[in-house]
């Protein structure tokens, strides 16, 4: 019983041992069949060519220039290899003496491991014209790797700075969201370049290739191209940009040139700096300077500055009047003073307009009109409207993380502040004060909407690839508002052509226009005080924004010009040069047929 127990355990491993070997031998093969493939055959991915932009006339704006960068084989920093680590890193210096040595080091040094066994990128970027002369020589090296590496460069320095954006160096959290740029190394940071980052970035493509135990490559496999023809086409104009951005050296401020279906000509943030010092890396010297610039050099002011805007929603504002519950032929009796409660609002005209209605009202910008006009209507009614004629909210612009901007409400007082709302509130809101906020291209959304009646999408990209830009509108303005808007337009042809008007002695347009000036103030002015301060006389930064937002012609809308300078004080007197240059630029292009 015993010998028979014995053998049947002895016939029950060698048994075991028996399937073991056959499952190594054949039900394993294909499974060491593949581990053997993936350690002789390698995939490699081909970094793309990120696209380029044009303007609307393709002139080139952000381009490629052609180059390449330098790598160095792995493991050169063992004791067996240290001599011939040194050798390259001389020969590198010897033939390209610009080159840092420490720096090369360093960079070898972070990604060089044992697990490691791709050639390191240690010079990121040579000019073909640097590269040339000394290519045969390291070529011939079996250590050093020479890539073709496209850098990015900006052909008209800082002008459309804000709206173009630039490409620089991949951080961690950049590779975290997308593993592409691993590869490329670069990705867009601000502007179009990043609003349109995934499509002008394009996609890798893969080299498989059979390599030996050495990793030396023996036979390329298969090749396939990256993908790359990335070309995005802007509406923008960029001689028209470079004619507007002359109007703002030494100053700050916005502009923005769109055509009443949305289409951004130019669109300006100053001052403005230039994009190409950001692609290989700013200097702490340069960075300083420009962030301790109190005029804000690196907000895009177009998305992101957030502005009192002032009389310029007196237009949107007088819409909302005469259609709830203040009639088109009501008016006040402007005397430059409206008591309420233990405080005097005053009108900005010394001794009052006298009778003013609305026409008259938004022509000559009268202040009083529009406190009482609030206190009629009420803030629910005025922010309600308000925030359907697209302030409160993003207007859908195709740039990074645009600013909503503040339309004050009973409500968004509580929720904020969790504090009830004064009367007095209502009153300042009503000139575009107090805690209303918005950005220009909202205002000059708004400006779209009062001279067709629609309220159009703000967009820079015209064609995406050969995909064209389709305009979105969106029709916001009920049948009682689109009856009565025609009064509010003819109120901003008078602005801009009666002599009246808060803008018609600033103007020298060949184009009939209209619109609304601003003068927003950016410190209060102490109840005590009954004669102010001219704006010329005051410290510049507390002076007051100055804004002009126009569209024209006015018999048939074509296009909206708003320019808002910062610290300018009257928005006519600061702003009108400018606008009339703008127009008559415009006509000049034949943008404009008379």
């Amino acid at each position: 019983m015993k010998i028979k127990f014995i053998v049947a355990i002895f016939l029950s491993i060698w048994l075991a041992l028996i399937v073991r070997v056959f499952f190594l031998a054949v039900e394993s093969h294909n499974y060491y069949q593949k581990l053997s493939h993936n350690n002789t055959i390698k995939v490699e991915q081909i970094a793309p060519v990120r696209g380029e932009i044009v303007d609307r006339n393709n002139k080139p704006i952000a381009i490629n220039k052609l180059g390449f960068k330098i790598q160095l084989a792995p493991h050169l920093r063992s004791k067996k290899n240290i001599k011939t680590f040194n050798e390259e890193l001389e020969t590198l210096i010897k033939l390209l003496p610009d080159l840092d040595k420490e720096k090369l080091i360093k960079r070898y040094k972070k990604k060089d491991s044992y697990y490691n066994h791709n050639y390191i990128d240690i010079v990121d970027f040579i000019s073909y014209k640097d590269i040339m002369p000394i290519y045969s020589i390291l070529n011939l090296r079996k250590n050093i790797k020479i890539i073709p590496a496209p850098k990015r460069y900006y052909p008209y320095g800082k002008t459309g700075a804000h709206i173009i954006g630039y490409v620089s160096r991949a951080n961690k959290k950049d590779i975290k969201n997308d593993k592409l740029l691993e590869l490329i190394g670069y990705t867009g940071k601000t502007g179009v370049e990043k609003y349109y980052n995934t499509y002008l970035q394009g996609k890798a493509g893969t080299r498989e290739i059979k390599v030996n135990a050495n990793n030396q490559e023996i036979e390329e496999l298969s090749y396939k191209s990256a993908l790359e023809d990335t070309k995005l086409t802007l509406n923008v104009d960029i001689e028209l940009q470079k004619y507007i951005s002359g109007f703002f050296k030494n100053k700050a401020g916005a502009v923005v040139v769109m055509d009443v279906n949305g289409a951004i000509l130019s669109a300006g943030s100053y001052p403005e700096y230039d994009l190409n010092t950001f692609v290989s890396g700013i200097s702490y010297k340069e960075w300083n300077k420009l962030a301790n610039n109190l005029d804000k050099p690196f907000t895009n002011k177009l998305v992101h500055g957030l502005y009192p805007p002032g009389s310029t929603i007196k237009t949107g504002l007088g819409l909302i009047y005469i259609t709830t519950e203040i009639s088109p032929y009501w008016s006040v009796n402007c005397n430059a003073v409206m008591p309420l409660g233990k405080r005097v609002f005053r009108c900005w005209k010394k001794h009052g307009h006298g009778k003013t209605g609305i026409r008259k009202a938004i022509r000559e910008s009268c202040d009083d009109y529009f406190y009482k006009g609030s206190l009629k209507v009420g803030i629910k009614k005025m922010s309600d409207g308000l925030k359907r004629y697209g302030l409160g909210k993003k207007t859908g612009i195709d740039l990074p993380n645009e600013f909503i901007g503040t339309v004050p409400s009973r409500e968004w007082k509580m929720k904020k502040y969790n504090q009830p709302w004064y009367r007095g509130e209502t009153v300042n809101t009503s000139i575009g004060q107090g805690d209303f906020l918005t950005t220009p291209i909202q205002i000059a959304q708004l400006t779209a909407l009062m001279a067709t009646g629609k309220l159009p999408t703000p967009h820079l990209a015209k064609m995406v690839g050969d995909k064209a830009y389709t305009p979105v509108f969106q029709d916001v303005l009920t049948k009682k508002e689109l009856k009565k808007l025609p009064l509010i337009q003819k109120a901003m042809y008078d602005v801009c052509n009666n002599p009246k008007g808060t803008a018609t002695h600033y103007l020298n347009t060949k184009v009939k226009i209209a619109g609304k000036t601003g003068t927003a103030q950016v410190v209060g002015i102490l109840q005590d005080i009954k004669d102010r301060e001219l704006e010329h006389e005051m410290e510049y930064y507390t002076r007051s924004h100055a804004w002009f937002t126009t569209y024209g012609p006015y018999k048939n809308p074509q296009y909206i010009v708003l320019v808002m300078v910062e610290h300018g004080g009257h928005g006519g007197a600061a702003a009108g040069k400018i606008v009339s240059g703008i127009y008559n630029k415009l006509l000049e292009l034949g943008y404009i047929k008379k």
